[in-house]
């Protein structure tokens, strides 16, 4: 009796070893997908990254978990507004959350990007960014962007372009320079976990954006060095 029990111990034990061994080998497969079909289009030096119409900010925390400015969202908020000075990029779309009225992230960027001389016209609010993938299908769907340069760390950039990839979007990565911050190894392991839920999402249970609306095309106003120049004039 001992030993029947035994062996089936041992067939569960070893079933289950398997189990895990094929999970570990997906979780590393999806992430090397990831990563290869994504790192050859992003840019890890600011003053490189490509020029395009549009560019994709995406909204994080203003305030750290400890009660610290989010050194992540400085590093975008600092690179959306070189980006823009340096014509880089003509028009930043600004997505983040805002599912209560205490806790609005395109606000927050508004504000910051406001102080950094970024133009109110060159500014688009998206308040349901509930997601790298609700920003990017509503870029598509509701703001009718086709082409643009995607601004976040660089650690969250293969996901974003791959999710763009997949949803028709010309798109390529500007990585925001950020220094290393304790605990960033929890980012990295929560966004490796992240690339493969995204295949899930994509490919196996179709998912769709929070919420979605009217289309509201992007105005993208002329540059301050394009507008009209009055002559004559002391």
């Amino acid at each position: 009796m001992k030993t029947a029990a035994w062996k089936a111990f041992r067939v569960v034990l070893m079933g289950s070893g398997a189990l895990a061994l094929l999970a570990a080998m997906l979780f590393v497969a999806g992430n090397a997908w990831v990563l290869t079909q994504t790192q050859g289009r992003i840019e890890r030096m600011l003053p490189q990254c490509g020029s395009e119409q549009v560019g994709i900010v995406f909204g994080t925390s203003h305030w750290t978990r400890s009660g610290v400015r989010n050194p992540h969202f400085d590093a975008r908020m600092s690179a959306a507004s070189q980006l823009v000075h340096l014509g880089r990029v003509r028009h930043l779309l600004l997505s983040g959350d805002n599912r209560t009225r205490f806790y609005n992230e395109p606000i927050t960027m508004w504000r910051e990007l406001r102080e950094r001389y970024v133009r109110d016209e060159d500014m688009t609010l998206d308040y349901a960014g509930f997601s790298t993938f609700d920003t990017l299908a509503r870029a598509r769907d509701v703001f009718g962007v086709e082409r643009a340069l995607l601004v976040t760390q660089a650690w969250h950039l293969p996901r974003a372009l791959f999710i763009a990839d997949a949803l028709g979007l010309e798109v390529v990565g500007c990585a925001a320079p950020t220094e290393r911050v304790d605990g960033q190894w929890r980012l990295q392991a929560r966004e490796w976990v992240a690339r493969v839920a995204t295949l899930g999402d994509l490919y196996l249970w179709g998912r769709e954006p929070y919420f979605l609306g009217p289309l509201e095309p992007l105005e993208i106003a002329p540059s301050a060095w394009e507008l009209p120049h009055e002559e004559g004039r002391d």
